[in-house]
């Protein structure tokens, strides 16, 4: 196994997320990176900063000449950032030393790596906004589908009371829809260029930086930042964290499949599993168990992320290096995980037979909470708590209906409304029809 596993030949079917990354390959990065060198020629160009006709030149050689990514790893080893290198190669794969000398101008290395970094963020979000959308529609279908489908509710592994499939879709997708909220207030935070200069004073180009930066960052298509955030880490930090937030949710999908395809639960059935190299008859939820494993391993790395906010004066190169290691696999976990979330949504059958065999069990302990609410108008609720309690007990002690053993003791009572499912769903159908609707607008 590689010391990746999301680059593994063997476990990329798992694993691997190709649109995603494509963008983190060395040869994304070193295109990235040439990209913002040229526009910053032309744009130091226009603003005569640096001879207009060089600015041109250079930009269409950022454009057209390739640089090899092996070719700056000597270099990068003793500097621990490519950009020396890359500019070295550059210059001399223009073959132009007249117009070669203006290359990287006034910025430095993190300048370039920062907003590199930026530009293929920008495509990263553009995927997992594209999925995510992809996702909330794909599973407000199957809560408008099923909200009406009872079955039961479970808290703390116990049975609760009844509810739908619809309502349990719904908790999945709903908060699919802040993510997205927070995903449009996170990205102008986010997209913005870094032109600071060495210590984040940007003090070579004298009084035309605050031009500069405006037209370069119009010229690239991101915002325009306020200052320096060469130290300042903390909308790298907010974007690991809502890649977080998001697969954790999507986790939360795949914990709850994992126990709804429970052989001795099997509420749902899966149409796409995984099989054993022994056993015939299995057919393992693979998908579930990744959305899983891949929270977990997220929230670890975003622990990482966030130590890297933790930067020392003007830049640090520790720090630094800490997101490199992370960022990258952090964006890996989250497109997985919402690939696997939409192969998942068209494959989940409920199965409604199961959902009934369990909401009627022999012993009706599913309306005890409605049974002691109908009893309190007849008489203190703290007396009818205790009087449903002892009636439970007997029901499991003896295996006796609970609806048998309350028209028994209440004959008086008519309780056809307490035991009836359908009655007893409160606002589940509408929260998954509300959520179907939503879903269908964004």
């Amino acid at each position: 196994m590689p010391a990746s596993p999301f680059d593994s030949e063997i476990y990329r079917h798992l694993l691997h997320d190709a649109e995603v990354g494509k963008l983190f390959s060395d040869s994304a990065e070193v295109r990235a990176m040439l990209l913002v060198e040229g526009a910053l020629a032309k744009t130091q160009g226009k603003l005569g900063i640096i001879p207009e006709e060089s600015g041109e030149f250079i930009h269409r050689a950022s454009l057209e000449l390739q640089i090899d990514p092996g070719g700056l790893a000597t270099e990068t080893g003793r500097s621990a950032v490519p950009v020396p290198a890359l500019v070295q190669a550059f210059r001399k794969a223009m073959d132009a030393p007249e117009h070669a000398q203006f290359v990287h101008w006034g910025a430095t290395s993190q300048d370039i790596m920062d907003t590199g970094l930026v530009l293929r963020l920008r495509q990263v979000l553009t995927i997992l906004d594209a999925r995510l959308v992809a996702l909330i529609r794909a599973l407000g279908l199957l809560a408008g589908r099923h909200a009406h489908l009872v079955m039961p509710a479970r808290t703390w592994g116990q049975t609760a009371t009844p509810t739908t499939f619809g309502a349990v879709v719904t908790s999945w997708g709903q908060p699919l829809l802040r993510h997205r909220l927070r995903l449009l207030e996170l990205k102008p935070r986010l997209l913005q260029i870094s032109l600071s200069g060495a210590a984040g004073t940007l003090s070579v180009i004298g009084d035309k930086g605050p031009e500069l930066t405006e037209q370069l960052a119009r010229a690239l298509g991101l915002e325009k930042a306020d200052g320096s955030w060469h130290s300042q880490r903390d909308t790298l930090a907010e974007l690991s964290g809502w890649m977080t937030n998001l697969t954790c949710s999507l986790g939360k999908m795949g914990e709850d499949l994992l126990l709804l395809t429970h052989s001795q639960i099997g509420e749902v059935t899966l149409e796409t599993g995984g099989g054993s190299s022994t056993m015939p008859q299995k057919s393992n939820p693979v998908l579930p168990s990744l959305l899983v494993t891949l929270s977990r391993h997220i929230l670890a790395l975003n622990g990482a992320m966030h130590g890297a906010v933790l930067h020392r004066e003007q830049r640090d190169g520790a720090a630094w290096m800490l997101e490199w290691l992370n960022l990258p696999q952090i964006c890996m976990c989250c497109a997985r995980a919402l690939s696997a979330a939409q192969e998942i949504s068209p494959a989940l059958r409920p199965n409604p037979d199961r959902m009934a065999a369990h909401l009627n069990d022999g012993t009706d302990q599913i309306y005890a909470e409605s049974l002691s609410f109908s009893l309190s108008r007849v008489m203190p609720r703290p007396d009818a708590q205790k009087a449903v309690k002892e009636l439970c007990r007997q029901a499991k002690l003896e295996a006796h209906p609970l609806r048998q053993l309350a028209k028994a003791r209440w004959p008086e009572l008519d309780l056809t409304a307490v035991f009836s499912p359908e009655l007893q769903l409160g606002r589940a159908p509408e929260n998954a029809e509300n959520f179907a609707r939503t879903a269908k607008t964004i």
